[in-house]
């Protein structure tokens, strides 16, 4: 990572102009290369999930974990935007020798997701509307945190899967908007992004809230009366699935999770 993060800073110094080809290899850089209006430069996107109708046409270059080098190479990109963890490590490798400046982007928490709307916006000639959006992202949020803070925070099990279990860990950003609407990530203490925990570590833990993308993967603690979360009735849904895309609609999705929250015991 150290040395993709060099790559990407060298290339940046050695290309002072905006970006006019972009390739976007992760659908929440797409989703901010829209929030910036640059969405007529992105020639190229790495797809997962449904697409915006505004990037219908745009050409794929492949899904998450499968890039298409050559059909990325045919669309000439000046410039790539890079979620690390879209790709396996051998194409990473390969993106940085073809000598193609690389913006690479993986905000652990809100604030530097707010960061990122004024330096990727410089990077394609939209400076001014990053800087925008940076401003309004960081005063949405606070206005979160000042109105859902809790004290002491509500102890929340976020599920990824349930067969094997997963959930988030410490330097997820999922974890920071838990933070801002008054509770705490069960598993902050873990430094991987999605481990697998037991149920025997979850019952420890004691969550009052479970969190968890389908009412079906919800089922399986039913029985788990033990827990605060099941005697209280508190197995929810995720309210919007776009905290797992770290884009300006992430200050929805987190105020939907703000107004969830607020309703627990």
């Amino acid at each position: 990572m150290r040395l993709l993060l060099g790559a990407c800073l060298l290339a940046a110094s050695l290309s002072p102009l905006a970006a006019e080809r972009v390739v976007s290899l992760a659908p929440s850089l797409s989703e901010m290369m829209l929030d910036l209006g640059a969405g007529d430069l992105l020639v190229g996107v790495l797809d997962g999930g449904e697409r915006p109708p505004q990037l219908a046409a745009v050409p794929s270059v492949g899904r998450l974990g499968q890039l298409e080098l050559e059909t990325l190479l045919q669309l000439k990109p000046d410039l790539i935007l890079l979620w690390p963890d879209s790709l396996g490590q051998s194409q990473r490798e390969q993106l940085q020798g073809f000598g193609i400046p690389l913006y690479v982007a993986q905000p652990h928490d809100l604030a530097q997701l707010a960061e990122q709307f004024a330096a990727l916006g410089a990077r394609v000639g939209r400076e001014s509307r990053g800087r925008e959006l940076a401003s309004a992202f960081r005063a949405g949020i606070q206005r979160l945190r000042t109105t859902y803070r809790r004290e002491p925070p509500l102890p929340v099990f976020y599920q990824v899967w349930h067969q094997p279990l997963y959930t988030i860990g410490g330097r997820q950003i999922i974890g920071d908007a838990l933070r801002v609407c008054g509770g705490e990530n069960l598993f902050a203490d873990l430094d991987l992004p999605a481990p697998q925990v037991s149920i025997e570590a979850v019952l420890q833990r004691r969550p009052a809230v479970i969190l968890a993308g389908s009412a079906a993967e919800l089922e399986p603690w039913r029985p788990w009366t033990q827990l605060p979360a099941v005697r209280q009735q508190q197995l929810w849904v995720v309210p919007d699935k776009g905290l797992e895309r770290p884009s300006f609609q992430m200050l929805a999705a987190t105020e939907k999770l703000c107004e969830l929250l607020a309703k627990a015991r």
